[in-house]
C-alpha cells in the first residue's frame, strides 16, 4: 500500500518525497510534517482491517528518517558555520596551536583505548561455576522455632521495661574534715611518742579515715610539729612529734581545706 503525502510543497507517494529531499530538489523544511501524521492516523481509524504491517513499519522508517532529517536542518550545528569561524580574529600561530592541543587530545584518548584493550586481552573469564561441593547453604533462622516461641518473643518485645534505679546505700559519706583529725592529733601524738602510721591507724576502718589522717599529719609536717620518716623501701612510716609547743592554734588550722 502506497500512502499518499499532500502537503503546498508536494503531493505525491511518500516514498517519491523522500527521494527528493535525498536528492536535494526539495528543501525538507518546506514540508510540514503534521499533515503527514494526520493522514497516516486517519487511515489507521478507518480502515484498520487493510494495513499491512510491513507497510505500517515502512511508513514508520520514512516518517523518522524524515523527521530527523528536518531537525538536522532546523537545528543549529557545527556544518551551519564556516569550517574556520571559530577562529576569526586569531593569530595563525594560535590557531595552529588550538588544532595541535585538539589533536593531542585525541592522541591521548586513543592511547588509552588502546591500554584499556590491551589490559582486557590478558584477561580471561571463568567458564565454569562453583563445584557442587562449595555450594554453602545458609542457615535456615527459623528451625525449631515455633508459634509459641514466637509469641513469646513478642510479649517480651512489647513488655514495659522498668525504669532503671541507680542505689546508693552503698555510698557513705562520712563527715571527716582534716582540719578536725589535725586538731585531733597534736592532742594525742605528744602522748603517744614515736608510732608508725600503722599503729597510728589500726583501729580506723573506712578507707576516707586513713586518707584524712594521712593528710592531716602531711599539714602537722609543714607546720613543723612533727617528723616523718621510711627505714626502708615500702616500709612503715614512722612518725615523731618533735613541738615543744603541743597546742595548735585553731585558726591556723581553719585555714585549711581538705
Amino acid at each position: 500500500m502506497t500512502f499518499v503525502v499532500t502537503t503546498p510543497a508536494f503531493s505525491g507517494p511518500i516514498e517519491v518525497l523522500l527521494q527528493l529531499i535525498s536528492s536535494h530538489e526539495i528543501d525538507v523544511r518546506d514540508i510540514r510534517l503534521e499533515p503527514v501524521v494526520d493522514a497516516f492516523v486517519m487511515i489507521l481509524r478507518t480502515t484498520p482491517d487493510q494495513l499491512d504491517l510491513d507497510d505500517l513499519s515502512e511508513f514508520l522508517l520514512i516518517a523518522a528518517i524524515l523527521l530527523e532529517m528536518k531537525s538536522v536542518r532546523l537545528l543549529p550545528g557545527r556544518d551551519a558555520s564556516e569550517p574556520d569561524e571559530e577562529f576569526i580574529g586569531w593569530e595563525q600561530r594560535d590557531v595552529l596551536l588550538a588544532r595541535l592541543l585538539e589533536l593531542r587530545t585525541y592522541a591521548d584518548l586513543s592511547d588509552a583505548f588502546v591500554g584499556m584493550f590491551e589490559k582486557a586481552g590478558r584477561s580471561h573469564p571463568r567458564l565454569a561455576g562453583l563445584d557442587p561441593s562449595f555450594d554453602v547453604q545458609p542457615p535456615d533462622l527459623l528451625q525449631g522455632v515455633t508459634t509459641a516461641d514466637l509469641a513469646q518473643a513478642y510479649l517480651k518485645g512489647i513488655e514495659e521495661k522498668p525504669v532503671p534505679a541507680v542505689r546508693l546505700n552503698h555510698v557513705t559519706v562520712d563527715a571527716v574534715s582534716v582540719a578536725e583529725t589535725v586538731l585531733e592529733l597534736a592532742e594525742r601524738l605528744p602522748k603517744l611518742g614515736r608510732l608508725s602510721f600503722r599503729d597510728l591507724t589500726i583501729q580506723l576502718h573506712t578507707r576516707i579515715e586513713i586518707i584524712v589522717h594521712f593528710l592531716a599529719l602531711l599539714e602537722l609536717c609543714k607546720l613543723g610539729h612533727v617528723t616523718l620518716g621510711q627505714g626502708e623501701t615500702f616500709g612503715d612510716v614512722q612518725i615523731e612529734w618533735t613541738s615543744a609547743n603541743e597546742a595548735i592554734e585553731i585558726g591556723l588550722v581553719d585555714t585549711y581545706e581538705g
